[in-house]
């Protein structure tokens, strides 16, 4: 960086650290000095190429390569033309044959390429898509002022929450200065120990604190687009809750009353020896609360 310099007067930034390079459409450098001194009359040729350029069209280089805000500064002006979006084209392949002619323009503009017919064709394009380049502007000029509205928006909230903590910390300070005089006249005037009312006072000071640490819900904004803001969404990560491994325990029947017996006791007993054995085929039908009869199949 501290190579680069002045091709005129051959000043450079290692010489002159506050040294300001500027650049015009032709894509040459010179320094602010040499722009004041040739251009005095407004307009003139560039030093290397001979170029006519207006004094009011040098800007401030931002790349180290002064052939990249040439590219960059030939691509605004393009787009400004070739406007159009994905939406306004049938097919997807058509909108990336749009897109490879931008590409194809600024290139031959960037590198003096075909010229002539490159100017030509960017006529051309004008004069036949005039209403769509002009329904294009008036959609980017909307998106513009949507954002600069939802940008106003946010800088009026921003100062709203600078001078609501201001109030807060000056209500703080407040509340302090009031219970550190309140401390003294209790130990003044009061009969109870110092360390209770040390105690009383740290107590009341951590309930005011808490009340003053409660977050106030902001209202959400909505404007003339109907964006509404204001609106935050919490994105905090779910807390991980540490909890053991599951463990089997058999299950415990509460009666209320004599222990059930186990079927093994009661087979030996000889109380199931009443009940039937029933086949996997056979069917059955209530009859009533204490019998029911068993369809054997065909």
């Amino acid at each position: 960086m501290d190579d680069l310099g002045c091709p005129r007067c051959k000043t450079t930034k290692y010489r002159n650290p506050s040294l300001k390079l500027m650049v015009n459409v032709c894509g040459h450098t010179l320094c602010e000095s040499c722009v004041e001194l040739l251009f005095v009359r407004g307009a003139g040729n560039c030093h290397e190429c001979d170029t006519p350029l207006r004094k009011s069209n040098f800007r401030v280089q931002l790349f180290e390569d002064p052939a990249v805000d040439k590219e960059v500064e030939i691509r605004k002006k393009v787009l400004k033309i070739y406007n159009k979006r994905e939406e306004d084209f049938p097919t997807l392949g058509e909108y990336n044959d749009f897109l490879e002619e931008i590409e194809e323009i600024v290139f031959n503009l960037t590198n003096n390429v075909d010229l002539e017919n490159t100017k030509k064709k960017m006529e051309l394009y004008q004069k036949d898509n005039k209403e769509v380049i002009q329904k294009n502007k008036l959609k980017l000029t909307r998106e513009q002022e949507e954002l600069e509205e939802a940008l106003e928006v946010e800088r009026q909230e921003s100062e709203q929450r600078r001078l609501f903590m201001q109030k807060e910390e000056q209500l703080q300070q407040m509340i302090k200065r009031k219970n550190k005089q309140a401390l003294l006249d209790d130990l003044e005037s009061s009969d109870l120990p110092a360390s209770l009312l040390l105690a009383q006072h740290k107590d009341r000071s951590t309930q005011l604190e808490m009340q003053l640490e409660k977050p106030k819900p902001v209202k959400p904004v909505t404007f003339s687009t109907g964006i509404k803001m204001s609106q935050h969404i919490s994105l905090a990560p779910i807390q991980k809750l540490e909890e053991t491994l599951y463990e089997y325990q058999p299950l415990q029947v509460e009666t209320y009353g004599p222990q059930v017996p186990e079927p093994e006791m009661l087979g030996r007993l000889g109380d199931l020896n009443e009940t039937l054995d029933f086949l996997p085929n056979q069917h059955f039908v209530w009859v009533d609360k204490l019998q029911f009869l068993v369809l054997l199949p065909l």
